[in-house]
């Protein structure tokens, strides 16, 4: 009986828990449903994409009896599919477009903004004035050529009071003219009241008795405006039998000319009679594939294949002199902390390692004050001695100097740590055997330590090499690049890392952010990066699964 007992309660905990677990899949499948729905409403196919199918591959592992296993590994794939392979693929898929500051829309959102664009009607400009007939109620007077029309007394709202959204606007912005003749029937307000209603002003539409719609363009002017540009959904015949058939089509309205958008320049341009594009490009342009042509610009384009090759031979110096110079300092450093005769090993160890335990941000900004060329303490201890004070910031020989500087002095304690652990594997003996053949301490380290640490370290070595060669903190915090590349067309600077130069062209370009090249830049240093790994996996002697 209690066994029977026992399996009733079994059951029913599993369909509890049953009943739970659907309640909650269900849950999840609703909510990014609807954020699935609201991305692709926005634009954004290719988020909505990554949560649909991540959504539903997570519902079926969980769900599923058979996928019991996978269960455990899949927020991890999750993860890695949401945060490397994703960012990564839509970085390379950007590299093949023209993204960028003048680039950012779709052609549909391009098209929405320039059909709302307005042009001022000739003849149809008010003068205008305020009338105050208190308790905060105003009328709108508005004269052309000794005509004048006049609104109804209403209230107007503040900037502040708008800003703030105490108040509403709703049925207050189409204001109804009658004409109006005599003198104005109150105190005209003066111009800070009209610049403290500016915001609800500049909403308004006045409407005239024959139907015509004014709107603010100054604070003493009214002026009928009608659409610039209108939208040709059934094509256009050119003046020479052309017929163009574009579900783009603008027409301007004031000029009558035809405009399409250049699906190789991203920008909607005029076409001329023979239906061939003339003039400049109206912004905002619109994204659109530009093939390899990112790609090309690095190889051909001299203001930026100069600046690229050159920055590119820096980053690979400062990696591998980084590399170099932490290890040398740190495995000296880490013998002699292991020095048996040292006497107070443990104090100098912990001395050593304390840069480490420093932030590495801070320690860059300390630096930077240090260096500074007419404050900075180092300059001020060299001219002491009598020699002229060094242009760190200014020298590009002088800057790379500098950065080598602080980066040793940030990862020499890391290979210290590393050495220090790996000194304990090397065998007594072989030093007792050194010592009976009478070699001494420099022969010990350059015959005995150096081979037994450098095959475990290699691999480690190349990961450190990898982690400076995108070390964008030291160079963005200490240099920002500078100084710059003289007749680079991108921002470039001569201390610049391939990385903070993705970065600036991406967000700090004069002629406005260049994303696609960025792309292409960062694509390059992927696969750098990327031999590299598969370089230390190889030496690792780890299997590529």
């Amino acid at each position: 009986m209690e066994q029977i007992q026992s399996v009733d309660t079994t059951v029913a905990t599993g369909s509890k828990t049953a009943w739970f677990k659907w309640l909650m899949a269900g849950l999840v499948v609703l909510l990014n449903g609807y954020a699935v729905v609201m991305m692709y409403a926005g634009g954004e196919i290719a988020f909505a994409l990554l949560d649909l199918v991540l959504v539903a591959s997570g519902v079926y592992v969980f769900l599923n009896k058979k996928t019991y296993a996978h269960r455990y590994i899949f927020p991890g794939v999750a993860g890695m599919v949401a945060f490397i392979i994703f960012p990564l693929a839509y970085t390379i898929s950007i590299a093949f477009t023209n993204y960028s500051g003048a680039n950012l829309l779709s052609l549909e959102h391009a098209m929405a903004y320039h059909l709302k664009k307005t042009y001022k009607v000739k003849g149809g400009e008010f003068d205008f004035s305020l009338l105050d007939r208190g308790e905060h109620r105003y009328q709108l007077l508005l004269t052309q050529e000794g005509v004048s029309y006049i609104s109804n007394p209403m209230q107007l709202w503040t900037n502040n009071e708008l800003k703030s959204g105490t108040s509403k606007l709703a049925g207050q912005l189409d204001v109804k003219l009658v004409p109006f003749e005599g003198a104005a029937p109150a105190p005209e307000a003066a111009v800070r009241d009209i610049i403290a209603r500016k915001s609800h002003l500049s909403q308004m539409s006045l409407v005239l008795p024959d139907g015509t719609q004014l709107s603010m363009t100054s604070l003493r002017k009214f002026a009928a405006q009608k659409p610039l540009f209108a939208h040709l959904r059934d094509g256009f015949n050119l003046k020479s039998g052309i017929h163009l058939s574009d579900a783009h089509i603008l027409r301007n309205n004031e000029t009558g000319q035809i405009m399409l958008p250049n699906m190789e320049t991203g920008y909607y341009q005029y076409v001329n009679d023979e239906g061939v594009f003339v003039g400049d490009g109206l912004a905002p342009g619109f994204v659109v594939n530009v093939g390899w042509k990112n790609f090309l610009r690095v190889l051909t384009d001299p203001g930026i294949q100069g600046p690229f090759l050159q920055i590119f031979v820096w980053t690979v110096i400062f990696a591998a002199c980084s590399v170099g110079f932490t290890l040398a300092i740190g495995m000296v450093l880490a013998c002699l902390a292991q020095w048996e005769e040292l006497k107070g090993r443990g104090f100098y160890r912990v001395m050593l390692i304390l840069p480490y335990a420093v932030p590495a941000f801070i320690s860059i900004l300390v630096f930077k004050g240090l260096f500074n060329q007419s404050y900075g303490e180092i300059n001020m201890f060299l001219a002491l001695l009598g020699f002229d004070k060094p242009e760190w910031y200014m020298n590009p020989t002088l800057a790379k100097t500098m950065i080598l500087i602080v980066n040793t002095w940030l990862g020499y304690p890391y290979m210290m740590i590393l050495c220090m652990g790996l000194l304990k594997s090397i065998p007594e003996d072989l030093y007792e055997a050194s010592a009976m053949d009478g070699a001494g301490p420099i022969q010990n380290f350059f015959k005995i330590t150096v081979p037994l640490l450098m095959k475990p370290l290699t691999p480690l070595l190349i990961a450190s090499f990898a982690f400076n060669f995108n070390n964008f903190v030291l160079i963005q915090l200490l240099t920002n690049g500078s100084p710059d590349i003289i007749g680079a067309t991108t921002p470039a600077g001569t201390t610049d890392l391939l990385v903070s130069y993705t970065f600036r062209i991406a967000f700090q370009g004069g002629g406005g952010q260049d994303y696609g090249l960025a792309g292409a830049i960062a694509t390059v240093i992927f696969l750098i990066v990327g031999a590299l790994a598969l370089l230390n996996m190889k030496l690792s002697k780890v299997e590529n699964i």
